[in-house]
């Protein structure tokens, strides 16, 4: 078996590509997926474009945000 160093020798010589797609499956493996959890988010992201499409909510630029709370808090 490869020693570590030999191993990010290796992975370093690929194409950009490749180690790009590497470094994605290692992330993936630390980190795996909880497909319940992903769906969920997808539903509420897609739930809330859509009542910003509808008019339903009313968006609020970040920097009137930013504003309000600098206000409050006195910075």
């Amino acid at each position: 078996m490869a020693t570590t160093e030999e191993l990010i020798n290796e992975a370093i010589s690929l194409p950009v590509e490749l180690r790009a797609q590497l470094v994605d499956e290692l992330l993936k493996s630390l980190n795996p997926s909880q497909a319940e959890i992903d769906e969920l988010w997808s539903e509420e992201a897609e739930r809330r474009v859509a009542e910003i499409e509808t008019g339903q909510v009313r968006v609020i630029p970040g920097e009137e945000v930013f504003d309000k709370l600098r206000k409050r808090l006195g910075s």
